[in-house]
């Protein structure tokens, strides 16, 4: 899953970032209010990190007017304020959840997996997925009740379908929440993962939808 983590301060930010990258996410880090707005505006993320104490545009200014324009991301607000206004007021914003600084990574981790399970509209901690169960607390991936061997690449790329299951998730979709801007970014890319994971998993656990996307296959009633 692609986040966005937008703070200024470098040590928080490298910190923070290194957390949810060792949980399976692909971060990327901006440490400027306007920067972040359009990020947020024009890519799609799911989950943003979000201090408040941003130079050039505050963070609760951004959250406004992400959702003004109808970005509806999950955002966890960072911040060292500490009052219970200040907190109603980012909530009433439009922020998801808020963690107030000082932090435990483990927490800010937990937080950030119950947000991108509950937009997608998951409320358990493990998620089964036709023949799969995925458990995002160890990036545990088992095939009917069998642990799988995955690379860091396709255990994201079940994940992110498992955290989806029930509909066909575009190949632009998967290319854009499975690789870093580092990567190699283009179908065949995603194909060759694909074939990968059916060697590992069986040729049937994930679907093509020719034009479409892919899916994890449900079992047959």
């Amino acid at each position: 899953m692609r986040v966005l983590v937008v703070e200024d301060e470098p040590r928080i930010a490298r910190d923070v970032a290194a957390a949810l990258s060792a949980a399976g996410c692909v971060v990327e880090v901006v440490g400027d209010g306007e920067e972040a707005w359009f990020k947020g505006d024009t890519e799609d993320y799911a989950l943003v990190v979000l201090d408040l104490g941003l130079p050039h545009l505050d963070g609760l200014a951004v959250l406004k007017r992400w959702r003004h324009n109808g970005r509806q991301m999950p955002v966890l607000v960072l911040t060292a304020r500490g009052t219970w206004a200040e907190r109603v007021e980012g909530i009433d914003a439009g922020a998801d959840d808020y963690l107030p600084k000082p932090f435990r990574m483990e927490e800010l981790v937990a937080r950030a997996r119950a947000l991108i399970r509950r937009s997608a509209g998951i409320g358990t901690a493990v998620i089964e997925a036709g023949p799969l169960t995925v458990d995002p607390r160890d990036m545990r991936v088992s095939l009917r009740g069998v642990p799988v061997s995955l690379s860091p690449l396709e255990y994201r790329l079940v994940a992110y379908l498992a955290l989806h299951k029930g509909r066909v998730v575009p190949a632009h979709e998967l290319i854009d929440q499975l690789y870093g801007t580092d990567d190699a970014r283009d179908a065949n890319a995603l194909e060759a993962l694909v074939m990968r994971l059916r060697r590992k998993l069986g040729a049937d656990v994930i679907e093509t939808r020719r034009g479409f996307g892919y899916r994890i296959a449900e079992p047959a009633p």
